[in-house]
């Protein structure tokens, strides 16, 4: 009981430890229960950027697999069929789902929007598929 109780005060501490400076704790930026994700033995996993100039747009598309979206400047707008726009600003994340035919815009008139996203597929799945 002794040996407990010696570590109540060290448990006790641990929160205020882990606040340390120089410590460094991510921040959730998104969490999301998502479908569609590969269910093959091996996937390939993708990062990318992309820059959108004033009033650019992205292909009317789909993905066969989620998206996840970081805006790094600027604020993204995505048009899903079906669905409001969605506008997500810089420092933002969002997950865009599979199969659902969408375009992504750039609403500002003077400023270039940067986004990162990541892409888990199967092995050379392409990124989208354009919707004609």
């Amino acid at each position: 009981m002794m040996f407990s109780l010696a570590f109540v005060p060290l448990i006790f501490s641990l929160p205020s430890m882990a606040q340390e400076q120089g410590i460094v704790r991510p921040t959730l930026l998104l969490q999301e229960i998502v479908q569609g994700m590969p269910q093959g033995e091996r996937q390939e996993v993708r990062v990318l950027t992309a820059t959108l100039k004033p009033g650019d747009k992205t292909v009317f598309h789909t993905h066969r697999f989620p998206v996840i979206i970081y805006v790094l400047e600027d604020a993204f707008t995505l048009e899903m069929e079906g669905r409001e726009p969605i506008t997500v600003k810089a420092g933002e994340a969002m997950g865009e789902p599979p199969n659902v035919k969408m375009t992504g815009y750039n609403r500002s008139s003077t400023d270039p929007l940067r986004g990162l996203m990541v892409y888990v597929s199967d092995p050379d799945t392409p990124f989208f598929d354009p919707v004609r």
